[in-house]
């Protein structure tokens, strides 16, 4: 499974603040083996987590701001003919920045109003700063008719996304399939090429590679590994594997429990491997694969490639643990004096056989360094929209799929986007980590118009992430799209790279003449609510969400923002 990522999009059920930690609850040390003070600080157990909160304002705003002005192709209409209007971005602004467990306040935050221009079908939006990643605001917008509070609409969309203003509308949804059929009130030159598309879950690999050589489905965009391709070859199945934003890590949650510790969490990821773990696991997924260094971001312009290079140093780890104090017990587990050995739970989704075998390989590994770590799994759905949303881990392995824009590390890793009572259980800050000079870089990245500048600052962020052992990167994941070409035609392989992966479905054609295209989901969500913590999936926000939210700006298979048909042309920005 993956976990998305958004400059929109997590939530969580905390209880009252008591605690605040300080110093955002890590170290900012650019010294990755300095332990702190044994007795310094401290740290909240897993029982505690409701009550911890953190001491971080984000920087003031600086200079006038911007402003941006949208506007609204005259003929973009709702499924139900209505006109997409100022109201429906106003909708979405609310619904974004204000509903309790919303992941999708970045940016948003950033805005002041949102206005009729000369007309209901032009948009104003001001902005208290400069916000370089803009283009990613309002990718995705709420239908202001459907909900009756666009302050809150965290009970909205439980099993239905009734609105679309794109060339599908969803007919019907629930836990066996998805069926589209055409919007017939939509305005563009993309209508729908066939009258009906079905989704169906698929629970694993084996289940999809049997599904598609059987004829079951005619489309699969299975998680790729070791020897996929092999199996699925058969003369009708056409295949496309490309690489773009996905990346897979370990992380360490470290608002609460034994990650909290920074020794501990130091010392722990000090003692894996991942060079052995990489020849392991990935090695078997491509020969030519590398190890990936620069953290929660792929190779690019926004990492120099060297931010986790050394990290494993078992003896450091041994080392840093006794001179603070730690010592092996009865059992072999790293043990304060006084107190029991921590119990680490690593949660992955059930049924991801390469997770599990990373699992399987790591963990006697893990015990034997002294590290009481257990497999504390469960499905995908409870995995990425309810315990990672939740902060109800310790340790976790997912891929993430990113945007293009950078902008999404500020969302995921600054410390305002912790979700906490303090702030309504808001934000998309999944691993509880609070560095005030991090976040106050990724910030001012966000602001930053200078490329070279805002790269620079990231690039920053990412080493102080490196010393602050909050994950450990491992792979750059490629996106594998398997289709049988005597069901399925059109340009299938034109939008596998997109981080809406295969949004262009509604270009696709049915070649078999059944009049319907089958698409085989490898996850399956529980809610569909493109707000809360239901949007924490990659596969929700796939299978739902972006086929029939319209949005201001898209993204293309080669990681660029372009205008999309929603609006009449380029949106105009001004600095003022």
């Amino acid at each position: 499974m993956k976990k998305t990522n958004k400059l929109s999009l997590l939530a969580a059920g905390f209880a009252t603040l008591s605690l605040v930690v300080a110093a955002c609850g890590g170290s900012s040390s650019s010294d990755s083996s300095e332990a702190p003070a044994a007795d310094a600080v401290s740290y909240p157990g897993i029982e505690d987590c409701a009550d911890v909160s953190y001491d971080y304002a984000a920087p003031a705003a600086t200079g006038n701001g911007m402003k941006v002005t949208y506007d609204i192709a005259p003929e973009a209409v709702w499924e139900d003919g209505s006109p997409i209007t100022v109201a429906d971005f106003q909708a979405t602004f609310d619904a974004s920045l204000n509903t309790p467990g919303s992941i999708s306040t970045s940016g948003y935050d950033q805005i002041t109003t949102v206005e009729a221009g000369t007309s209901d079908k032009q948009v104003v939006v001001t902005l208290k700063s400069v916000y370089a990643p803009w283009r990613g605001l309002f990718s995705g917008l709420i239908k202001a008719a459907a909900v009756k509070n666009t302050a809150d609409i965290s009970g909205d969309f439980a099993d239905m996304l009734p609105y679309s203003g794109r060339p599908y509308k969803m007919q019907s949804w629930s836990k066996d399939q998805i069926v589209y059929v055409p919007n017939e009130n939509y305005w563009g030159a993309d209508k729908a090429a066939t009258p009906k598309v079905v989704m169906v879950p698929k629970a694993d690999s084996d289940t999809e590679i049997a599904s598609i050589k059987a004829g079951e489905v005619d489309f699969v965009f299975p998680q790729y590994f070791g020897g996929l391709a092999d199996a699925m070859k058969q003369d009708n199945i056409a295949t496309s594997v490309q690489y773009g934003g996905d990346y897979e890590a370990f992380y360490f949650q470290m608002k609460c429990g034994p990650f909290a510790n920074p020794t501990f969490r130091t010392a722990f990821s000090m003692s894996i491997d991942r060079d052995a773990l990489f020849e392991q696991i990935y090695i078997p997924i491509s020969d030519s694969a590398t190890l990936l260094q620069c953290g929660p971001i792929v190779p690019g312009p926004y990492c120099n490639g060297d931010e986790f290079v050394g990290s494993f140093d078992a003896e450091g780890a041994v080392a840093l643990l006794e001179g603070a104090g730690w010592a092996k017990d009865a059992d072999g587990f790293w043990a304060e004096a006084g107190k029991t050995a921590p119990k680490i739970r690593w949660i992955i989704n059930t049924g991801n056989t390469r997770r599990e075998s990373t699992q399987a390989y790591l963990i006697p590994l893990l015990q034997a360094a002294g590290f009481n770590v257990r497999a504390d799994n469960c499905d995908a759905a409870c995995y990425f929209q309810k315990r990672l949303p939740a902060l109800d881990y310790d340790m976790a392995m997912y891929i993430s799929t990113a945007p293009p824009d950078p902008a999404y590390v500020t969302s995921s890793f600054a410390c305002d986007f912790i979700p906490t009572e303090a702030n309504s259980n808001i934000g998309q800050n999944g691993t509880g980590w609070c560095n005030a000079e991090a976040s106050d870089l990724l910030h001012a990245a966000d602001i930053e118009v200078d490329a070279t500048l805002r790269a620079d600052m990231i690039k920053s962020a990412l080493k102080l992430m490196a010393a602050d052992h909050i994950l450990l990167p491992l792979f750059q994941f490629p996106k594998a799209g398997f289709w049988r070409t005597d069901k399925v035609g059109g340009p299938i392989e034109g939008d596998l790279n997109n981080y809406m992966a295969f949004k262009n479905f509604d270009q696709w054609t049915d070649v078999d003449g059944d009049g319907q295209i089958v698409i085989g989901a490898e996850q399956w969500p529980e809610c569909l609510n493109p707000i809360t913590e239901c949007a924490n999936s990659s596969w929700m926000v796939w299978t739902t969400a972006f086929p029939v939210s319209p949005g201001a700006y898209t993204t293309t298979n080669d990681g660029q923002y372009v205008v999309t048909n929603l609006l009449a042309g380029e949106a105009t920005v001004e600095v003022l």
